[in-house]
C-alpha cells in the first residue's frame, strides 16, 4: 500500500511492517499505540523505524492512519472528561456523607 509519511511516499505491507518491527522492543509510552504481533509499539517508535525518519518530521496520526489502513490494531488517547477537582470543604463534605451544592 502507498501511504504519505512526512511528505514523502512509502510502499508498506503488512508484513513488511511485521519484518520490520521483529526483534524491535517497545518503549514504554503512554500514548497512541499500535499492536504489532502481540506487542503494543508507541506510534512515533513505529513511524521512526518505517521511515527512517527523525520523530519530530512526523505526526502520531499519519503514522496511525497509515497502520490502520494495514489492518493493524491502533489504541488512541482516551479523550474522557478529567475528574472535577473539589476544594477541601468539598472534599470534606463528600467524606461525611453530605456533598455541599457546587
Amino acid at each position: 500500500m502507498r501511504c504519505v509519511i512526512a511528505r514523502f511516499p512509502f510502499e508498506l505491507t503488512k508484513s513488511g511492517v511485521l519484518e520490520s518491527m521483529k526483534g524491535i522492543k517497545p518503549e514504554p509510552g503512554t500514548g497512541e499505540s499500535v499492536i504489532i504481533g502481540r506487542r503494543h509499539y508507541p506510534v512515533k517508535q513505529v513511524g521512526q523505524v518505517l521511515t527512517r525518519q527523525d520523530r519530530r518530521d512526523f505526526s502520531a496520526g499519519e503514522v496511525l492512519r497509515a497502520m490502520t489502513q494495514l489492518g493493524f490494531t491502533c489504541r488512541t488517547l482516551s479523550t474522557t472528561a478529567p475528574a472535577r477537582i473539589l476544594s477541601s470543604l468539598q472534599q470534606a463534605s463528600a467524606m461525611l456523607g453530605t456533598p455541599m451544592p457546587v
